[in-house]
């Protein structure tokens, strides 16, 4: 079976914005993790640019800039994922912006609600939001022509299949094999989406390597000698988490993109193929395996 795709790529065109002739006035927008890293960085850019948007976080870091609304939320936890997603003005909001990451621990962390950690973080609490928004989301936007959108950041098209038969790492636990999990998980999480949801158009954004905090877990904490030399190394050689909101921003705003979904994006904008293992059964597979992992989370 061929890998799943929502458009031929060579007939997607988005004419190129540069940033400071981009704006996104009368734009609504929520971005989930929109208070560190790449989400904030968005959040900071499209405000800047004239949109009204929302983030949701744990830690607020921009209080009192004009155009910004929070919603705190933990979001390793499901029950404040559908939390959070209730307080979210879904009715109003032209797009979701889907950016909370971790990464996993060199031990296996699990949450109060028997989820690894970054699996819960990276990947379940954002199926959690979007099926909690998908019925109202975009309803009540005055004369709003176009669809509402969501854009799920991961690392689509890098060939990532998960372990579908242990996708909660209970079995055997490796930090890269549980992450992985959550890239695979969110690069089907678009595909599936874009079947279940066409009222929406759905995206997924691979930004390559851009220097945050998500390494932190991973590397010994925000102040081990390892994760400030790799983080030190990323900014040098990779772009900015500024820089590429600059960039990817007008992208995720082209009318181009109207009418089209089940299409993923590089750091430089431009739409790529999915990965091959990501054919219609093996997404239904990772699918039903999220399923039940958040099944057993709620029981």
């Amino acid at each position: 079976m061929k890998a799943l795709s929502g458009v031929p790529l060579t007939s997607l065109k988005i004419a190129p914005v540069a940033a400071d002739d981009f704006r996104a006035d009368g734009w609504r927008v929520a971005i989930v993790g929109g208070t560190g890293g790449i989400g904030r960085a968005l959040a900071r850019f499209l405000v800047a640019k004239g949109a009204r948007v929302t983030a949701v976080g744990q830690t607020v870091r921009d209080a009192g800039v004009p155009g910004l609304d929070f919603v705190k939320a933990d979001l390793s936890l499901m029950s404040e994922a559908r939390r959070a997603a209730r307080e979210l003005p879904a009715e109003e909001l032209d797009a979701v912006i889907l950016t909370t990451g971790t990464f996993a621990s060199p031990t296996r962390e699990v949450t109060a609600e028997g989820i690894e950690r970054d699996l819960a973080v990276s990947f379940l609490s954002r199926v959690v939001v979007v099926r909690a928004l998908a019925g109202r989301l975009g309803t009540q936007r005055a004369g709003a022509a176009r669809r509402p959108r969501i854009f799920v950041m991961g690392f689509p098209g890098t060939g990532q299949a998960g372990v579908v038969d242990d996708l909660n790492s209970e079995r055997r636990y490796d930090l890269m094999v549980a992450h992985m999990n959550t890239v695979a998980g969110n690069e089907a999480f678009v595909l599936h989406a874009a079947k279940v949801y066409p009222r929406f158009g759905v995206y997924g954004l691979n930004p390559g390597l851009i220097k945050t905090d998500i390494r932190a877990n991973a590397l010994g904490g925000r102040d081990s000698l390892r994760f400030k030399v790799v983080e030190w190394f990323i900014g040098l050689t990779m772009m900015s988490a500024e820089k590429y909101a600059a960039r990817v921003a007008p992208v995720m705003l082209a009318p181009e993109l109207e009418g089209r979904t089940a299409v993923h994006f590089n750091q430089k904008g431009i739409a790529i193929k999915p990965s091959e293992v990501m054919t219609e059964s093996h997404v239904e597979r990772l699918m039903a395996a999220a399923e039940a992992v958040l099944a057993r989370a709620t029981a």
